[in-house]
């Protein structure tokens, strides 16, 4: 609620880099473990093949539902956190919490060496993704009480931009110690990888406190057990307004089934990679490289087709790619063209993430000032896609034991979100 928000100068660029140097300091976490590094670790370190009771699942499969179960977990406590941090005044707080949640279990994985730490790899790597995706309800949540609506879609491509540069800058690093262990005096590559989860930590850790230090204040109020009830209203009286504004509802619609597709491609890319075409831990590197630095890109391309052709346009067409992305996926068995496949995959994967933010910005009532219920469906929204995205992927692969018919399934959620999203109507639509 607005009376809780400390007011500040809107489009202050200060405050704006402050914000967009959030995304700097998490997206060592997008990129190194829930990307690049930890799932191809997490493959090469556990057994094929996993016991659990009388249940077994491969090592990607379970990987695949240790994603599932930590957004089902976020999707369910973030509604009541956003409430709670709108009514009392503590969105900063629960953006400094999640953040000491994320980064801290990052470091544990440092002491993840195999399938005697399985349990430990696991639940770290389940903490670590519940601290990156709880902490964005509070982070987006920012964009409306710093910036005017015109600039919405330029500021949060400059966010996502931030983030790619920035978690490259430690990718690259962190691949040395892997690739060339020797140089930094390490024992083995293995040790370079668990080292490197320890400066994910230290970075997003670090980074996160010139965010902290510059973005507007909270008005705290005195916090009471009522705040519980009230966060529940709160997010409560924000779903029946969505329910009154037919754009929104079908906005919600076609970003949870395109946001499950894509989501799911980011966390699992390099297992389909390794898994199905045989790449190695320096041609992963070299993949996730292509879509980090494509992407920054793409995020400004169609941010400005965006622009100029309106968001609706813009979304469209990502999607219709990401559709073809699935189809040729499923019949690619050489390397070279998954390397071009990677960059088509890049090209779209920060510009829908960017005009997705922005597009539910404007459909949000003007008169409203308590954003952070509204963004807690937004969120919601995204993080129940990441759970039936990933569970699908997973529950194809278990069934099936060919991760190609789980990205077939994929197609069918962007057929879906095309649909929704060609009846959806946005303020600048051309």
């Amino acid at each position: 609620m607005s009376q809780h928000i400390a007011t500040t100068e809107l489009n202050n660029q200060q405050t704006i880099k402050a914000w967009a140097i959030f995304d700097w300091a998490n997206s060592a976490y997008a990129l190194v473990i829930s990307t690049a590094i930890f799932p191809s670790y997490f493959e090469g370190y556990t057994p094929k093949i996993i016991q659990i009771g009388s249940f077994s699942f491969s090592n990607t499969a379970l990987y695949s539902f240790a994603v599932s179960f930590s957004y089902i977990i976020i999707a369910c406590l973030s509604p009541l956190l956003s409430g709670i941090a709108d009514f009392s005044g503590r969105r900063m707080f629960f953006l400094k919490s999640f953040t000491l949640i994320g980064s801290l279990a990052c470091t544990a994985l440092y002491f993840f060496k195999g399938e005697p730490q399985l349990w430990l790899g696991t639940s770290a790597f389940i903490l670590a993704t519940i601290g990156f995706a709880g902490s964005l309800v509070f982070y987006d949540s920012y964009l409306p009480l710093i910036v005017t609506e015109d600039r919405y879609n330029k500021v949060s491509a400059k966010g996502y931009t931030y983030g790619y540069i920035g978690s490259v800058i430690l990718l690259i690093f962190i691949l040395m110690m892997i690739q060339k262990p020797a140089w930094f005096g390490l024992a083995s590559e293995q040790l370079g990888a668990r080292i490197g989860f320890l400066l994910v930590g230290i970075w997003w850790l670090g980074f996160a406190q010139i965010t902290f230090k510059y973005l507007p204040k909270d008005k705290k109020s005195f916090f009471s057990n009522e705040m519980i009830k009230n966060g529940y209203s709160e997010v409560y009286k924000a779903f029946q307004k969505v329910k009154q504004i037919p754009d929104l509802r079908k906005f919600l619609l076609a970003f949870f089934c395109y946001s499950a597709g894509v989501q799911t491609v980011i966390y699992l890319a390099t297992l389909f990679a390794k898994s199905e075409l045989g790449f190695e831990t320096a041609e992963l590197i070299i993949l996730v490289l292509i879509l980090q630095l494509v992407a920054i890109g793409g995020a400004y391309l169609f941010s400005a087709l965006g622009t100029k052709k309106g968001n609706k346009f813009s979304i469209l067409t990502m999607i219709f790619i990401w559709l073809m992305i699935c189809v040729f996926a499923y019949f690619t068995y050489d390397k070279m063209i998954f390397y071009i496949l990677s960059s088509f995959v890049g090209m779209v994967m920060g510009g829908i993430q960017s005009l997705s933010r922005a597009s539910y910005s404007m459909l949000i009532p003007e008169k409203e000032t308590d954003t952070t219920s509204f963004f807690s469906f937004y969120d919601v929204v995204y993080k129940l896609s990441i759970v039936s995205g990933t569970f699908i992927f997973g529950l194809v692969d278990h069934l099936t034991n060919n991760m190609r018919y789980s990205v077939l399934a994929l197609g069918l959620l962007f057929i879906a979100a095309f649909i929704f999203m060609s009846q959806t109507h946005l303020k600048d639509d051309k």
